[in-house]
Order: C-alpha cells, then sequence, then structure tokens
C-alpha cells in the first residue's frame, strides 16, 4: 500500500516487534551456525567450551546446570570434547572426590576458529548485500538490540 506524500506509518506494537525480532534473530542464530559447521562441534560443545573459557573450571554437575540438560548427557558431551582434547580434567581442590573441568589451548583455539567464522561469514553477507547508509541503520539497530539485551 502507499501513503500519500509525507505521512509516516504507523508506529508498530510492542508485540510485533517483538515478534519480528525473535523471528529473526533465531534465523540469524541458526545461520551463524553452519556457518562454522566444518569445526565439527555441536552447539551444545561450543556453548560448553565457551562457558568454560569465559567462567573458568567447573565440574560435569555445574554444566549440567548452566547447561539446562542432565548430568548424564553433560558427561557425554564433555567425553566428546575430551576425546578431541578440547578440554582437560583435574581433580577438584575443594573436593577430591569430583574432577573439574578446563578448556585446553586447543579448545581455545579451536572456539576462536569457530567465533572468527561466524564473524567472517556475517561481514561478508554485510559487505554483499547492504549499502552504507543500511549499514548505518543495522549498526543503530544493533545498539538497541544490545541496550535491550542489557536490561
Amino acid at each position: 500500500m502507499t501513503r500519500p506524500s509525507g505521512t509516516t506509518p504507523a508506529d508498530p506494537t510492542a508485540e510485533a516487534v517483538a515478534q519480528q525480532l525473535a523471528s529473526v534473530v533465531g534465523r540469524l542464530l541458526r545461520r551463524l551456525r553452519s556457518s562454522s559447521s566444518e569445526s565439527l562441534l555441536t552447539p551444545t560443545q561450543r556453548s560448553v567450551l565457551a562457558r568454560l573459557e569465559d567462567g573458568g573450571p567447573a565440574t560435569t554437575a555445574d554444566l549440567a546446570r548452566a547447561e539446562f540438560v542432565r548430568p548424564q548427557s553433560m558427561r557425554l558431551t564433555l567425553g566428546a570434547l575430551e576425546e578431541q582434547g578440547l578440554i582437560a580434567r583435574a581433580p577438584d581442590p575443594a573436593d577430591g572426590r569430583k574432577s573439574v573441568v578446563s578448556v585446553t589451548d586447543t579448545g581455545r583455539t579451536t572456539l576462536a576458529e569457530v567465533r572468527a567464522a561466524k564473524r567472517n561469514w556475517l561481514a561478508e553477507a554485510v559487505a554483499a548485500e547492504l549499502d552504507g547508509a543500511e549499514r548505518r541503520t543495522v549498526a543503530e539497530a544493533a545498539t538497541l538490540i544490545e541496550r535491550l539485551v542489557g536490561s
């Protein structure tokens, strides 16, 4: 529908904006995940590696709670990461019956490569699809989204 010159579209409702934003962000996240699929890490494995890198060593139970999975599932995830040399286990200094898991240098490198692949795909898509004014608009939108997430 065309609008008469000088008129602006009605302000969208908060619900409409929320629905559109959730849909677009979901598609963007799926696309970002698929851009780094050559790493052979599952989304859960990537999430656990990132959590260990950001939060430091943790027990299997702590990681399971943080990722909202059962400890048995987390043990499988950690086993796969350990097999690839991306994490290491050590005795828990507070309780020798437990072990803590930490990310290895290889795990940090792998995580950095996954993140770089995502950034590179997104930068290439922005460069190919958006002109300067559109890039400025997206940058402004990103600032607003950051404000929403930070609140």
